[in-house]
């Protein structure tokens, strides 16, 4: 940490920044947070889809919606938020992943420094490769502060990304979508 906080303390004397005893210890602040922040290089998120149960012979399409995601712009190092659904669709006979680690995984990829399309192909390629289903879908809607604070300058501005795997049939991804906006607005 010791670096990161030199670091934060080069940026903000490069930009003249000096409020006296409300940024003496910011440097150590940001340190500490982008480290909380960024947890997700500590681990393989992947890890969590290693623990499996037993399903019924023909378990269906399971969907998770309304899991919250939160990064940091790979580009601008700034905050993006939103909303993911993650939804799988096992074979038959094939166990199943208990529901929280599927949030876990979505966690654990939006905890690095990334771009939002690819927290939803990391989190459908570990699904795909540790779970082996018939197919895999994660959608992401988020806002991005790069959008809404510089740039383009557009605070109500709105990305959504789809990451596919496998076989989805058209009435599976419907609902998918359904339930993915019914969580994402509101």
């Amino acid at each position: 940490m010791d670096a990161a906080t030199k670091a934060v303390e080069d940026l903000l004397g490069a930009l003249g920044i000096d409020e006296g005893e409300h940024t003496a210890d910011t440097p150590a602040r940001v340190a500490r947070a982008w480290g909380d922040m960024l947890w997700g290089y500590r681990s393989d998120p992947a890890e969590h889809l290693n623990t499996t149960f037993p399903a019924p012979e023909d378990p269906g399409l399971i969907i998770q919606a309304g899991i919250d995601v939160q990064s940091i712009c790979a580009h601008h190092l700034l905050p993006f938020g939103g909303t993911a659904t993650v939804a799988y669709r096992p074979m038959n006979g094939q166990r199943v992943v208990g529901l929280s680690k599927l949030t876990r995984v979505v966690y654990g990829y939006s905890a690095r420094a990334q771009i939002q399309e690819r927290i939803g192909q990391q989190v459908a390629d570990a699904i795909r490769d540790r779970l082996n289903p018939e197919g895999v879908a994660v959608i992401i809607s988020a806002s991005h502060d790069c959008i809404r604070l510089r740039g383009a300058r557009s605070p109500a501005s709105m990305t959504t990304t789809v990451a596919r795997r496998g076989v989805i049939s058209s009435s599976d991804m419907d609902l998918i979508q359904h339930l993915h906006l019914k969580a994402s607005s509101g």
